[in-house]
């Protein structure tokens, strides 16, 4: 049995860029993105400088979280070791991107697909060695059987110590490191350079200043590493991913709280219940479903999902959740067109659960993401189904003046807005106070007091959270009815806030889970 792995040498890399270029050359890879790449870094201050070099590429690891988040086995492992990638399957999610901890995958511009290092499988297979271990002009690279006590890379990895990147993940990493400096192989030890070199790709300001605790390096005496030559690599999801939640959450949260109006006897209001709450849970879900197909690279593979699926994959299985749950809403509808309650009755149950799962498997999507440890929090699942809650009473209340509702619904739907929302702050809060890892904190830094800052105080909790809470609260202790024209306008003022603030929460969480950097 053979396992592939890589040894980079740093004490004889001189950063002289072959193995990008050989790389770029065999596999004919686009500018702009690149398969394995050199980054520099520097320490101390003049004259008393020295300069690292650190090859970065697919650790190809033992645990591969991009192998398991992968929903069409575009990615998979080779007999010998190898992580290679099918460009005929893969539909361009961009999930793996953010399961890598390590940065190695990026999307082909030209044929919107997953590429990173193969290790050069084509070669490997003839017998011949990675085009990146030919060109290197001081044998700084060796690939070989890790098994292998006899081969080049085991004899050096037994006679020298090593180092591997983000060892705390957990993939267990075939890309090993002589002699590198701790900053070279984390960035988060590391700070952009200010001086604009010339071949730095980063912007200035990018987020890689150390966390809170990391200030004893300095106190100690030491210098900060600079880093003054890498590439950027851009956050894979942004805006249709955070609209994806909220939609999700709307669709979800319609038949969860309208079951529990079922289940609570208010089966007699069938417009509001048997027809509203399944259309505009069925709506959302269907924009739910165009948000995640517009936001794929090859969107006319989507049908793989359903047709070739790695079931260990959540974004499969949510996919069926979400299939599932529509079928059940579809049924409700049904009953109430026809006027049966008894269907609405036996479907409220199963509803509510496959509801609960439609909003909460996100939570076990996220936890896929091994990159992204903001994602990594338990709270993110009663969060998630907070959030619903909310968002479904949200959207009830806005439609709410179309109908002529009891007070006891209007009264009941206001007291569970109050409740999500009140859930949403004490989960967030407990979330976002809790310590974490340097990534976490870096990551809770830019949600809160960095770039996302407006979107998470001013529409988050402004909007989202206080908005909400006061209108509800005013509304639950007013004496008159709150189905009269200004108590129905203020619930549906009340419903909107909530959902605008919750797109608001939802993206600030997104990018800045994406925004700390692994390379």
């Amino acid at each position: 049995m053979t396992r592939l792995g890589f040894l980079i040498d740093q004490d004889t890399c001189i950063g002289c860029h072959a193995c990008t270029v050989a790389c770029k050359a065999e596999h004919d890879v686009p500018l702009g993105v690149n398969r394995t790449w050199v980054k520099y870094i520097e320490k101390g201050s003049f004259p008393d400088v020295r300069r690292f070099y650190s090859v970065m590429r697919c650790n190809h690891c033992d645990d591969a979280p991009c192998i398991t988040i992968c929903p069409t086995t575009a990615l998979f492992r080779l007999s010998n070791g190898i992580v290679d990638f099918d460009d005929s399957v893969c539909i361009g999610c961009k999930s793996c991107m953010n399961a890598c901890p390590y940065d190695a995958l990026y999307l082909n511009p030209e044929t919107g697909t997953a590429h990173k290092c193969n290790f050069c499988a084509h070669r490997v297979e003839s017998g011949l060695e990675p085009s990146c271990v030919v060109v290197c002009p001081t044998r700084s690279i060796w690939a070989g059987d890790l098994d292998d006590p006899a081969s080049p890379i085991a004899v050096m990895l037994a006679r020298h110590g090593t180092a591997v990147r983000a060892p705390e993940q957990g993939t267990r990493p075939k890309l090993f490191y002589k002699g590198a400096d701790e900053a070279a192989l984390d960035p988060l030890r590391t700070a952009i350079a200010p001086d604009g070199m010339i071949w730095a790709d980063t912007r200035p300001g990018h987020p890689t200043r150390p966390a809170a605790g990391r200030d004893h390096e300095r106190d100690a005496g030491q210098d900060l590493a600079r880093t003054v030559y890498t590439t950027e690599h851009p956050a894979p999801w942004k805006g249709k991913v955070s609209a994806y939640l909220v939609t999700k959450a709307i669709s979800a949260g319609a038949l969860l709280v309208a079951a529990l109006l079922v289940l609570n006897g208010d089966i007699a209001e069938r417009g509001f219940v048997g027809l509203a709450a399944p259309v505009l849970a069925l709506a959302f879900a269907a924009l739910t479903g165009a948000l995640l197909i517009a936001d794929l690279r090859q969107p006319r593979r989507f049908a793989l999902v359903f047709l070739r699926p790695q079931w260990r994959s959540w974004l499969v299985r949510g996919a069926f959740v979400l299939a599932a749950y529509g079928a059940v809403a579809v049924l409700w509808l049904l009953g109430g067109l026809l006027d049966q309650e008894w269907v609405v009755q036996l479907v409220a149950l199963p509803a509510a659960v496959l509801a609960a799962g439609t909003a909460g498997y996100t939570a076990y999507l996220f936890g896929q993401c091994e990159g992204r440890d903001l994602w990594q929090t338990p709270l993110l699942l009663p969060l998630l189904l907070a959030q619903a809650v909310a968002a479904g009473a949200a959207s009830l209340l806005v439609v709410a003046p179309l109908f002529d509702l009891d007070e006891s619904v209007v009264t009941t739907l206001l007291w569970t807005l109050l409740g999500g929302v009140v859930a949403i702050a004490l989960v967030a809060f407990c979330e976002l106070s809790s310590r974490g890892s340097a990534h976490v904190e870096l990551a809770v830094a830019a949600m809160t007091r960095g770039r996302y800052w407006r979107r998470f105080w001013l529409l988050g909790v402004g909007v989202g959270l206080v908005v909400p809470m006061v209108a509800a609260a005013v509304l639950l202790a007013a004496v008159h009815d709150p189905t009269g024209g200004a108590a129905a306008a203020l619930a549906a003022i009340a419903g909107l806030a909530t959902v605008i603030g919750l797109f608001g929460y939802e993206d600030a969480f997104v990018r800045a889970g994406q925004a700390v950097p692994l390379s």
